[in-house]
């Protein structure tokens, strides 16, 4: 799960990328039209889309001459549960931690 992860992450690390999977979010497109925003080569664009391919994100189907990309949700569930897991973590460590700080403010005004 951890590579798929990173992946994942550095996939969306990019700011295309990341308009990518905005754009795909609404339907699928043709690679020349998630293409046509981006100030760069098509083979500079291919190897964004390949990333997003690699983490899971996009899969991409043929018909005729025209290359269809489509968003796959799945790693988004994957890493949310990932980030909602880290979240209950640091949660019960900032808890914990005010906790410490009242007891220690308690124990100073005791003192006083």
């Amino acid at each position: 799960m951890t590579l798929h992860l990173n992946h994942f992450f550095s996939a969306l690390s990019d700011p295309t990328r990341r308009a990518v999977i905005e754009r795909l979010s609404f339907g699928p497109a043709s690679v020349s039209d998630l293409a046509a925003p981006h100030p760069m080569a098509l083979p500079t664009f291919m190897k964004h889309l390949a990333a997003l391919q690699r983490a899971g994100l996009v899969h991409t189907v043929k018909k005729g001459r025209v290359r269809m990309c489509h968003l796959d949700a799945t790693p988004l569930l994957a890493a949310q549960g990932w980030l909602a897991w880290q979240r209950r973590i640091w949660e019960t460590r900032l808890d914990q931690i005010d906790q410490l700080a009242l007891a220690l403010e308690r124990e100073t005004l005791h003192d006083q």
